[in-house]
């Protein structure tokens, strides 16, 4: 077992760019669902790394596949065939019903490699400023071009000046997107997150996202949904618009798909699929063998322990205990809502509640929050019926006491 670190967490990194607001809890070890600090405290991990521990911690099979693989080959580069990389790609192709993947290393990197999809498929067509509609609290990433589709003013402060050509709209309204995009030359592509992460888990309606895709086949735009959160069997589906029953043209992934190991792709379908050529795009870590490997044990290890039944299982359990604990709370506006679907859930508050974050670490459970006043709960796709009644049992009385709080 890992040693216990030598300094107080909070001096134990003192080189570290000061960029995350951390909870001062540095971890060891885990199993399963259940994640160990360097002081022998033990939590119930309801967050999975921001939806990536897909297979919770420590599992048996994923492990010796990972141990196997270290000791074959970790990187070689793209000059060469990577094996793993046809093999994972032609699961994903199967999986999506789409036809050629892009493998990279983070779900930002896929984002823009779809944003350059998007843009080269306007250039191909003439079009000299190509102009992509994107949405009201989006979140694609980080990277200048990802920040400028992203929807949030204060993650885009001090960065600017934004890079052009994008149009936003406000979420599931159909009429807004026909009245933006009106009479314009220039637009080549529809990018949204099926269900919105970082923006509060706000979910595309079905009957929305089966409009967009008649409109971009109506108008020939590339419909390109990001699935880096919500995807791979988050909600129930391997991709959370195939409850919706469309297909996109491009699909970034991420996050869960190599169950913590970093590997991102980016999925097409035939309109998308031949615009990236040699010297196009590329990547020096995307495709590695040791992320392949990550990401064809991830797959088949879900396919077997049938990960996907069990997130919607235990994702509509969660959700319902969640609705009766807090019952008097929704019934009177301090609950706003619950959101998503599966294991991706968002409790809205009608107050701000980051400090549960740490209350709830207190207590030993993780979660995080997000948009200022949304719960979220992204476990491993592994949780069980009696750990999603311990996040209940943990969660809902810190809740209730906080908004009994001072507002």
């Amino acid at each position: 077992m890992n040693a216990a670190l030598p300094l107080p967490v909070e001096a134990a990194s003192p080189h570290v760019m000061n960029t995350y607001g951390r909870v001062p809890i540095a971890l060891s070890h885990g199993q399963g669902c259940r994640v160990w600090d360097v002081n022998g405290k033990c939590y119930l991990d309801a967050l999975a790394g921001i939806a990536v521990n897909t297979l919770g911690h420590n599992h048996a099979g994923f492990v010796a596949a990972l141990r196997d693989q270290v000791g074959r080959l970790i990187h070689t580069s793209n000059y060469y065939h990577v094996p793993d990389q046809e093999r994972l790609a032609a699961r994903l192709v199967e999986l999506s019903g789409m036809t050629n993947v892009f493998f990279c290393s983070t779900g930002l990197e896929a984002n823009e490699a779809a944003l350059k999809l998007a843009r080269k498929f306007g250039h191909d067509r003439g079009i000299a400023r190509p102009e992509i509609v994107v949405y009201e609290n989006a979140f694609h990433g980080r990277s200048i071009a990802t920040l400028s589709a992203t929807g949030n003013p204060k993650v885009q402060a001090g960065f600017g000046p934004l890079v052009e050509g994008f149009i936003r709209v406000p979420l599931n309204d159909i009429g807004q997107l026909r009245q933006a995009t009106e009479g314009n030359p220039n637009v080549v592509a529809v990018f949204f997150e099926a269900i919105q992460g970082e923006g509060g888990i706000n979910a595309m309606h079905m009957d929305y996202l089966r409009q967009v895709r008649a409109l971009c086949d109506e108008r020939n735009w590339l419909l390109m949904i990001d699935e880096v959160q919500c995807g791979m069997g988050r909600t129930g589906k391997w991709f959370a618009h195939q409850w919706a029953g469309i297909q996109p043209d491009v699909m970034p992934l991420a996050k869960g798909l190599g169950s913590g190991v970093p590997i991102g792709a980016v999925v097409a379908g035939p309109k998308a699929a031949a615009l990236f050529q040699p010297g196009n795009h590329g990547t020096t870590f995307g495709g590695n063998p040791l992320a392949m490997r990550a990401g064809v044990e991830t797959i088949r290890i879900m396919e077997q322990e049938g990960l996907l039944a069990n997130a919607t299982r235990v994702g509509e359990h969660l959700r319902a205990g969640l609705g009766r604990a807090l019952a008097a709370e929704l019934a009177s506006g301090a609950v706003r809502e619950l959101r998503g679907q599966g294991l991706m859930i968002g409790i809205a508050l009608a107050k701000p509640c980051g400090v549960l974050v740490g209350q709830c670490a207190e207590q030993g459970l993780l979660i995080s929050v997000t948009a200022e006043s949304v719960v979220r709960l992204l476990p491993p796709l592994i949780m069980t019926v009696a750990e999603a009644d311990e996040v209940i049992a943990i969660l809902c009385p810190l809740i209730r006491q906080h908004l009994a709080g001072a507002p």
